[in-house]
């Protein structure tokens, strides 16, 4: 059945072109397939989707999470890319320098090209 079928997450792209061009070159993601219609990254052995469509960027949420293991790292190079990090301040989430902790993980929120909400986040060490 499907628990034994490979899952391809897909990322709504408004503009295919300028989403590429921020996923490798902000990024730093590699295309491994590409068609007119759609494009395929690798990213820490999984892969995932990504196709243009005019609702791209209108999800109110997070539509993918980047485990990492050095967050404050990670959002250091990010910005010398160029990413702005997401404030928050709501009940059960409120950032501070764009980071979010509880339970045991630290987080923080950013928007790709298209307006897609992208997560990078770092469990505590056990």
């Amino acid at each position: 059945m499907l628990g034994d079928a490979p899952l391809l997450a897909m990322i709504p792209a408004a503009d295919l072109a300028r989403a590429k061009a921020f996923y490798t070159d902000t990024l730093g993601l590699k295309v491994i397939e590409e068609t007119p219609m759609d494009l395929v990254f690798e990213c820490g052995g999984t892969e995932f989707g990504m196709y243009e469509t005019p609702s791209g960027g209108q999800a109110a949420h997070t539509l993918a999470s980047f485990k990492v293991l050095d967050l404050d790292g990670e959002m250091q190079a990010l910005r010398a890319r160029g990413i702005t990090f997401e404030e928050y301040d709501m009940p059960g989430l409120k950032t501070v320098n764009g980071v979010a902790e509880a339970n045991g993980l630290r987080a923080a929120w950013f928007k790709d090209s298209e307006g897609n909400i992208l997560c990078v986040a770092q469990r505590a060490a056990k």
